[in-house]
């Protein structure tokens, strides 16, 4: 490989690194990703570690997470007991993953509690500055997840019009 092309993933590395990190991943994260997106094919746990330089333990963990949220997959090789990840590299099949992760219970939960906290305040209400100014924050984290869920309900039913279709569409609207 040439010293350019190795400069050139390196850099991306690193930037995918501190995307993860500003959407609130661990860098670790996003750079396990990028390796593997840029591996022509599987990678077991000890060639990670090497593109990378993170710990095995680290790794497990963020192919894990990253697994989870449909972002790599695993696979395995005749005769061999290691496992090996890829990248997805459909990134629509991607998205519509992660926002399927929305529909988990935790963020569930969350949502609830959001919601709830609305549901006391209004049951208690107290007419004072401090007071208001909570309830209007609580209230517009409330309005955000559900514009969230809005969207991610969207884009799930979108998948049936399939990818291509999608595209066509959000060409119109350019």
């Amino acid at each position: 490989m040439s010293a350019s092309l190795t400069r050139i993933k390196k850099d991306f590395t690193q930037g995918l690194s501190q995307i993860s990190r500003f959407w609130g991943f661990p860098k670790g994260m996003g750079a396990i990703f990028a390796v593997l997106y840029l591996s022509p094919m599987p990678l077991s746990l000890d060639e990670i570690v090497q593109e990378t330089g993170l710990t095995k333990g680290a790794i497990s963990t963020e192919i894990r997470a990253l697994a989870r949220m449909g972002l790599v997959h695993r696979s395995s090789r005749l005769g061999d007991r290691k496992d090996y990840y890829e990248a997805e590299s459909d990134f629509y099949a991607a998205i519509r993953s992660i926002l399927k992760e929305r529909q988990n219970s935790e963020f569930d939960r969350a949502i609830r509690s959001v919601r709830g906290t609305l549901e006391t305040m209004e049951a208690n209400w107290v007419d004072d500055e401090e007071w208001n100014f909570v309830y209007e924050r609580v209230q517009a984290l409330q309005e955000f997840f559900d514009a969230i869920d809005s969207l991610t309900m969207a884009v799930v039913k979108l998948e049936k019009l399939g990818f291509s279709n999608v595209t066509k569409i959000l060409s119109v609207l350019k």
